[in-house]
C-alpha cells in the first residue's frame, strides 16, 4: 500500500463513505479541525482504499479504509502513527472503527467533548406567547455581541453575522444572549446549535429558549441541529438536555503512548 498527500476534493468519495458509516455525527468543533487538516490517500495497486487527515502535524483526525481492506488497519494506522510522529488522535464514539483500533494501542484517554442530537421532543410550546425572540444578527450588533461575549466567539463575529450565523435576543436596549447556527460543510443538511447568555442575565431560562428556538428554525430550515459542548462544562450540557437535545455520542482526544510532544 502506499499513501500520498492529497487535497479535500481527491477523496471526497471517500470521506462520505466514512461519514455515511458513522453510528452519529459529529459537530462544526471537529469539523474544523478536519478541515484545516492535511489529507492522505491509501491506495492499493493504484486504487484509492482509504484516507486519513492530519492536523498541525501532531493530531490525527480521520483515518478510514474500504471494508474490503480493513484486515490491513491495525497494521497501516500503526504505520501512520509512527511515519507521521503523531501524538494524539481526536476520535469520536461514533467512529467504530478508529475508536476500535485507538483502544487496541492502549492510548491514553481524555474526554475532550460531548455531541448532542435532538431528541424529537416538541417542547416549542415552552417558548411562550412571543415565539419570535430571536432575529438575525446585524453588523450594527457588533459591539454589543463583542461586549457581552468576550473572546467566546474569537475574532470572526463580523463575519460570521455577515455569514447569517448569529442571532440576537432584545429587551429594550439589552442583549440578553446570542444564538449561533453553523451549517456543517461536511455533513449535509446539517447545522451546530449554540448559544451565550448575556452574564448578567444567567440562571433565568435565557440559554434554554435560545436552543429550543434554534432547533425550531433549523427544523423549519429542513435542517437536522447538532450540539456539542466541552465535556466538563456541565452548565452547556445541563441547558442543551433542558432543550430536548441528547448525547450519546462523545469526542475522545487520545494520546499515543510513549510519542512526546
Amino acid at each position: 500500500m502506499d499513501t500520498r498527500a492529497c487535497g479535500i476534493e481527491e477523496i471526497r468519495e471517500l470521506l462520505q463513505e466514512y461519514i455515511k458509516g458513522l453510528s452519529s455525527p459529529f459537530d462544526t468543533f471537529h469539523e474544523q479541525y478536519i478541515l484545516a487538516s492535511q489529507f492522505y490517500i491509501i491506495l492499493s495497486e493504484n486504487a484509492s482504499i482509504g484516507y486519513y487527515a492530519i492536523h498541525d502535524q501532531s493530531l490525527l483526525t480521520q483515518f478510514y479504509l474500504r471494508r474490503p481492506h480493513q484486515r490491513h488497519a491495525q497494521v497501516l494506522l500503526r504505520r501512520v502513527l509512527e511515519e507521521h510522529q503523531v501524538n494524539e488522535v481526536f476520535v469520536s464514539t461514533g467512529n467504530e472503527l478508529l475508536l476500535s483500533l485507538a483502544l487496541d494501542l492502549d492510548m491514553a484517554i481524555a474526554k475532550q467533548a460531548y455531541f448532542f442530537q435532538d431528541s424529537g421532543m416538541d417542547l416549542t410550546s415552552d417558548l411562550g406567547p412571543e415565539p419570535d425572540i430571536l432575529r438575525p444578527a446585524e453588523l450594527a450588533d457588533l459591539e454589543d455581541i463583542q461586549r457581552v461575549s468576550g473572546d467566546f466567539l474569537g475574532g470572526s463575529c463580523a463575519l460570521r453575522i455577515q455569514k447569517g450565523e448569529l442571532f440576537t435576543w432584545y429587551q429594550g436596549s439589552e442583549l440578553l444572549g446570542i444564538g449561533i447556527v453553523e451549517r456543517s460543510a461536511l455533513i449535509e443538511g446539517t447545522a451546530s446549535i449554540g448559544m451565550f447568555t448575556n452574564e448578567s442575565y444567567r440562571h433565568q431560562g435565557i440559554g434554554r429558549k435560545i436552543i429550543l428556538w434554534l432547533k425550531a428554525w433549523c427544523h423549519a430550515q429542513g435542517i437536522r441541529p447538532l450540539s456539542g459542548c466541552w465535556y466538563y462544562n456541565e452548565a452547556s450540557k445541563r441547558t442543551l438536555e433542558s432543550a430536548g437535545m441528547v448525547t450519546r455520542t462523545r469526542l475522545l482526544r487520545m494520546k499515543v503512548v510513549g510519542q512526546e510532544g
